[in-house]
């Protein structure tokens, strides 16, 4: 078992654990939009952001890819830490703006919409990998991607085909933390 700090707290965890996972585990509260207790960290939307101090260093981290070590301290509320996740949400925002969840996240901290107008968005879609990642880790095969690159990145089937490995499940559509998803479902799995 290995032990530390949150917030105060000690609190410990099993080897290979992340500090998300015993926040979780102990009942503290990130907040996190890409990550999912079934698959692997993948560390997409940054929300996670918490204060780590090693001894030698105090530095903000993803918790939800930082490994856990014997006596470091961590803290999820300090001002730099709500700085980032500001900062996160705000970029989150201007990303999805039609998303529900990233308009009720940028409000808990106080953003609000950006004065430069992002034009052609669509879809509430933030790019974080939830259905691409649970796809391939959860059902098993290779419905999804990611295509093309930089501000035209979208979640599609390979080859921007429809994909005749898609299965129908579903399972893209459960995780997707803003129903984007259902605006990109059909385009993918169409008959």
């Amino acid at each position: 078992m290995i032990t530390f700090s949150i917030n105060g707290q000690e609190v410990g965890g099993e080897e290979g654990w992340t500090v998300l996972d015993v926040a979780r585990w102990h009942g503290i509260e990130i907040p996190t939009l890409c990550h999912h207790e079934a698959m692997e960290p993948f560390g997409a939307c940054r929300l996670c952001a918490v204060e780590v101090d090693d001894g030698r260093r105090t530095r903000v981290v993803i918790s939800c890819m930082y490994p856990i070590r014997e006596g470091i301290k961590v803290q999820t509320e300090t001002p730099r830490v709500a700085n980032v996740r500001r900062w996160i949400a705000q970029l989150l925002l201007d990303e999805s703006p039609q998303a529900p969840n990233i308009q009720e996240l940028a409000k808990s901290f106080g953003v609000t919409p950006s004065r430069f107008k992002k034009t052609g968005v669509e879809s509430a879609c933030h790019l974080c990998g939830l259905c691409i990642r649970a796809c391939q880790e959860v059902v098993g095969v290779q419905a999804l991607t990611f295509g093309n690159r930089g501000v035209l990145k979208e979640v599609t089937s390979p080859y921007h085909r429809r994909s005749q490995d898609c299965i129908r499940c579903g399972t893209c559509l459960y995780v997707c933390p803003t129903g984007a998803m259902e605006q990109i479902f059909p385009l993918v799995s169409s008959e």
